[in-house]
């Protein structure tokens, strides 16, 4: 019989991990929804408070409740937001030997399990563990999705708005590589309502450096937040809902999301934030955009920054 229902399970039940849940509720993803967390006493507690909204909530829920990882055996959806917090001034590099460790321990519990469904991966540094994820597992590389630059993305069109007045889903424009400090803008590629953003500089409405400052801040936005209140969890659970629906619903929606490249954007072996498209078979095509020399140049020097700690991720795992 067809299923007519879904169900997530969610490993990591700290801030960015029921931020997502909290948002997917709200949206009416799935019907059912599982916590996992290395503490369970608090994907208990996390799994009633949730619950207390299910009554008020206009879409219906079946149930949600703490478990562990036999539970992923029949989930059409993992996400994964475990691993320790970003501290002040850390970059997301820095925390990749313990966030590798917990992250092989994680892998191999969900294919214990049996699970042959999608994995959405937020942990950070999200595309070296994103990699460590499938490569311990062996499921295929177009199921297992990192978040990529979905939320670097979101925060530049944002920015981009401000500045020129308008709404922010009016903007196309889009960060590659490294989800950090080595992420990159794809300037000829953005536009506005389908104008390209390098009309917008010759009509004098925006010039190159407000835009190198503009990508300067929406890279250094997650230190800024770290610094004001500890943690970022709001961005990143919206966009991984955003991921997580195109997939439940089969949209065939374009996101920036981590794929693995291989031999695309002239890159092999590594994660990498890119548009894809996003479907009920995962990430369903990798699409491929003409950079300029600069762009690519950078997109390069970004790879080369994530294979490093990729060789530091394998080393705290053998």
């Amino acid at each position: 019989m067809k299923k007519t229902s879904n169900k997530v399970v969610l490993i990591g039940a700290g801030a960015v991990g029921t931020s997502f849940l909290y948002a997917a509720i709200n949206q009416g993803l799935a019907s059912e929804y599982v916590l996992i967390d290395a503490f369970p006493q608090a994907a208990e507690g996390n799994a009633i408070d949730l619950s207390d909204a299910m009554s008020i909530l206009p879409l219906p829920v079946t149930g949600i409740k703490a478990g562990d990882y036999q539970d992923c055996q029949d989930a059409d959806l993992v996400v994964i937001t475990a691993g320790r917090p970003q501290k002040p001034g850390e970059t997301r590099l820095e925390m990749v030997a313990g966030n590798a460790v917990i992250m092989q321990e994680i892998a191999q519990q969900v294919k214990a399990s049996g699970f042959s469904g999608i994995t959405i991966i937020a942990s950070n540094p999200v595309d070296v563990l994103t990699l460590i994820y499938q490569q311990v597992t062996g499921f295929a590389e177009a199921r297992v999705i990192g978040s990529g630059t979905t939320l670097d993305s979101a925060r530049l069109r944002r920015l981009v708005a401000e500045k020129l007045g308008v709404g922010a889903q009016a903007v196309d424009a889009y960060f590659v590589g490294e989800h950090g400090d080595s992420a990159v803008p794809v300037w000829s590629h953005a536009a506005i309502m389908g104008q390209p953003i390098a009309q917008y500089i010759k009509d004098g409405k925006i010039t190159q450096a407000e835009l190198d400052q503009i990508s300067h801040d929406a890279v250094k936005m997650a230190y800024k937040i770290i610094e004001l209140k500890r943690a970022t969890f709001y961005g990143i659970g919206a966009a991984l809902t955003k991921i997580a629906r195109a997939i439940l619903r089969d949209e065939k929606a374009t996101l920036m999301v981590g794929a693995k490249l291989n031999n695309i954007y002239k890159n092999s072996d590594v994660y990498s934030g890119v548009p894809a498209i996003i479907g009920a078979q995962g990430i369903e095509q990798i699409i491929e955009w003409e950079l300029t020399a600069d762009e690519q140049m950078k997109m390069d020097a970004s790879i080369a920054t994530l294979k490093l700690s990729v060789a530091k991720a394998q080393d705290a795992i053998k």
